[in-house]
């Protein structure tokens, strides 16, 4: 009998071995990698497209070579999942459209992938290149027309300059011919870390006549900045991308004889570029300089150099020509201290241009002499970095004698004499203190009393005038707390916030961020409609939308998020998806806001 059972044990034991051993067997086995062709022999003037598809998603993707072949297009992505029956089925493929390059017996190799930690590969196979056909069977697609019709260009005008020398950047959009452009919206702007940037705005894009690789095409200008670059070593400008509608004819005709097209949108990117920006070199640089970079001219200027005491005159220290004007500081005048001298004015009368900025930039002071006598105001150096001679420059003014004819004579301060090196100084000779005050009206330290003061006096009636504001501050917050239907608006006006505000943090986790986007819209209707959850049908949403008078633009944008955020718990959405949806429910509720 305990033979029996033992057996009995040892027969249940193995069985389930055996399954757990079949289940992964079967695992391993549903895997699935293979490529496909979509046809084994072409014409030379045809297209053939390959994919690459798996029935399970992997990492690694490293596709063939594709020797013989140009690649015109890919890869593309499709994910493809769906649940029948309680069984879900997934597929994703990666697709290239390829041009033979050559007649003949060609081979496109395995490609690889890995799914669970094993590699997987897809069986090589042969294509037959023959010469070309009178009607290829596959014409391009209207996406691979756009994509070889469609080029956004960053053109830079200098890759190598100096710290704070001027750069431009200029963003053309390519066109061929062929195709045409019916609206475009930036996706990514780039930011330029690093850089003190200037937009020149472009009024209207005008399209002109040009050539890309070689070939005629049109092009807009649709973006321009002047660069300074404040940091030495290579620095990278981001690139800006487009979303682009592009109509692409195709060879069918309508019932009048015209010609048909197909709309698709391409992104386009003008791609990183990298900028190496020399240091200004340490050899010859002299102590005062400021950081100017370009090519200057310096003066100082006053106007007027003869007048009478208490009257007033302008001094201007100007630098003006081509360069960084607005980021190195000007040299200030050492002006005598008998003087009474002004805070500056600053006046800047800079354009910017591709070529980079040109104008003038200077400080005024205002100075008025109190007494008679000869004061200079001594000369003053300009130093500046000229980067098409690669030498610093140094420009100084002449000195400026300032003859102040009619006034009262102080005895503190003398005639202008020469110290030698043909500065004049004003010497001090008299008494230098005449401008102490003899009658000071001092007061005696230790008689301060608090009691009968006005300080007393507003300490004293500071509570009874505290008690009308209190009481008011007391019969607002109960107003506030007996308004329940507002309470309960602003309760759920915070919750929406808040959990927008958690979903742009899960960006990336699709299940916590349309759970989080969910509660959000979610809440967003009951502060707004006044519905409880039970009422949470998108049915009853769109009835009370239309009651409300809102836009059906608006309505099913709202309606496509709940969609969203229910197929997004059995269907895989890419982080591109998620931040597409974030911004569509930010703009979604700004309009309702609106509206409601």
């Amino acid at each position: 009998m305990v033979k029996t059972v033992v057996h009995k044990n040892l027969i249940a034991l193995f069985s389930v071995v055996f399954l757990v051993f079949s289940v992964n067997a079967q695992d391993d086995a549903g895997i699935t990698f293979e490529m496909k062709l979509s046809k084994e022999k072409l014409g030379i003037n045809e297209r053939l497209r390959v994919d690459f598809t798996m029935n399970k998603d992997g990492d690694n993707f490293n596709p063939p070579d594709f020797q013989g072949f140009r690649v015109l297009m890919g890869p593309s992505q499709s994910i493809s999942s769906s649940w029948i029956n309680g069984v879900r089925s997934y597929s994703k493929t990666y697709s290239y459209t390829l041009a033979p390059t050559t007649r003949g017996n060609m081979t496109i190799k395995q490609a690889t992938i890995d799914i669970d930690g094993k590699t997987y590969k897809s069986l090589a196979k042969k294509v037959e290149v023959t010469a070309a056909v009178d009607k290829p069977s596959d014409q391009m697609t209207a996406d691979d027309v756009a994509d070889e019709s469609l080029h956004l260009v960053a053109e830079v005008s200098k890759t190598d300059p100096y710290l704070n020398e001027g750069i431009s950047v200029v963003y053309k959009l390519y066109v061929s011919p062929s195709i045409s452009v019916s609206n475009y919206q930036p996706l990514d702007n780039p930011k330029y870390n690093n850089f003190w940037s200037q937009d020149i705005p472009v009024s209207r894009p005008v399209a002109e006549n040009g050539t890309y690789k070689g070939k005629p095409y049109r092009y807009v200008i649709l973006k321009r900045v002047v660069l300074y670059p404040q940091k030495s070593g290579k620095l990278e400008i981001e690139p800006l991308s487009l979303d682009v509608t592009v109509d692409v004819p195709s060879n069918k005709r309508d019932f009048f004889g015209g010609r048909i097209y197909s709309q698709t949108n391409k992104t386009v990117s003008a791609g990183k570029r990298t900028i190496n920006v020399k240091a200004l070199p340490e050899k010859g640089k002299p102590v005062n300089f400021s950081g100017a970079v370009g090519k200057f001219d310096f003066s100082v200027t006053t106007s007027k150099t003869a007048l009478n005491a208490s009257e007033s005159l302008q001094a201007k220290v100007e630098v003006n020509g081509k360069g960084n004007l607005k980021l190195f500081q000007l040299p200030e005048p050492n002006l005598p201290a008998s003087l009474e001298v002004y805070e500056p004015e600053f006046n800047e009368k800079v354009r910017t241009t591709l070529s980079g900025s040109r104008g003038s930039v200077s400080n005024s002071y205002t100075i008025v002499p109190s007494y008679k006598g000869k004061y200079p105001i001594p000369s003053i150096s300009f130093t500046y970095f000229d980067p098409s001679s690669i030498e610093y420059k140094t420009v100084t003014s002449d000195e400026i004698v300032i003859n102040v004819k009619e006034g009262p004579t102080n005895n503190s301060i003398g005639t202008a004499v020469d110290n030698g090196t043909g500065n004049k100084q004003t010497v001090a000779v008299g008494n230098q203190f005449n401008f102490l005050k003899l009658d000071a009206n001092l007061t005696p330290i230790g008689s301060n009393y608090f009691f009968g003061t006005k300080s007393y006096y507003l300490w004293l009636l500071l509570p009874l005038a505290l008690i009308p504001i209190a009481i008011l501050l007391g019969k607002k917050r109960e107003a506030i707390a007996s308004d329940v239907v507002g309470n309960k608006v602003r309760k759920a006006n915070k919750l929406a916030r808040r959990y927008l505000s958690k979903a742009k943090k899960e960006l990336g986790n699709k299940e916590a961020f349309y759970i989080a986007l969910e509660k959000a819209l979610h809440n967003y209707l009951k502060a707004k409609l006044k519905i409880e959850t039970s009422e949470f049908s998108k049915d009853k949403i769109e009835s009370l939308l239309s009651k409300k008078q809102v836009d059906s633009t608006t309505t099913q944008g709202f309606i496509s998020l709940l969609q969203n955020c229910e197929m997004a718990r059995y269907s895989p959405f890419s982080d591109v998806q998620m931040q597409q949806d974030y911004d569509k429910a930010s703009e979604v509720i700004s309009y309702l806001d609106k509206q409601l």
